[in-house]
């Protein structure tokens, strides 16, 4: 027999929501994919945030590298803040999402995420 609770609606949009919090968001979702615990929502969610970090994290230091050349440093370097802009804005929008209990899936990247740390 299965004693356990079901599981609590607020919670879970309370732990999507930590999920998609900018690079903090990261370790939790970490943590629920490596254990493989949670809902398939949250894990859905989880491979989302790891990713849209990872492109985010990777990208930064590519720029940030290349700006360290003295050819196109201000280019890159503004580059680079809009690309960290643009992860902002796009975690804010998906948390806003859950808010209003919408979907979290973003069209290539929700796809991406599933393909690649689906194995994981």
């Amino acid at each position: 027999m299965n004693n356990l609770p079901p599981p609590d609606p607020d919670t879970s949009k309370t732990q999507l929501i930590l999920y998609l919090i900018p690079i903090v968001g990261f370790f939790p979702s970490l943590w629920t994919l490596y254990h493989r615990q949670g809902s398939r929502e949250q894990l859905a969610t989880s491979r989302l945030s790891i990713t849209l970090a990872f492109i985010w994290m990777l990208s930064y230091l590519l720029l940030t590298t290349g700006a360290a050349a003295d050819f196109l440093t201000l280019r890159l370097l503004i580059l680079n803040s809009f690309l960290t802009s643009g992860y902002f804005l796009v975690s804010v929008w998906l948390i806003f999402r859950i808010i209003q209990r919408k979907s979290s899936r973003l069209p290539g990247f929700s796809n991406l995420a599933e393909r690649v740390l689906r194995k994981l």
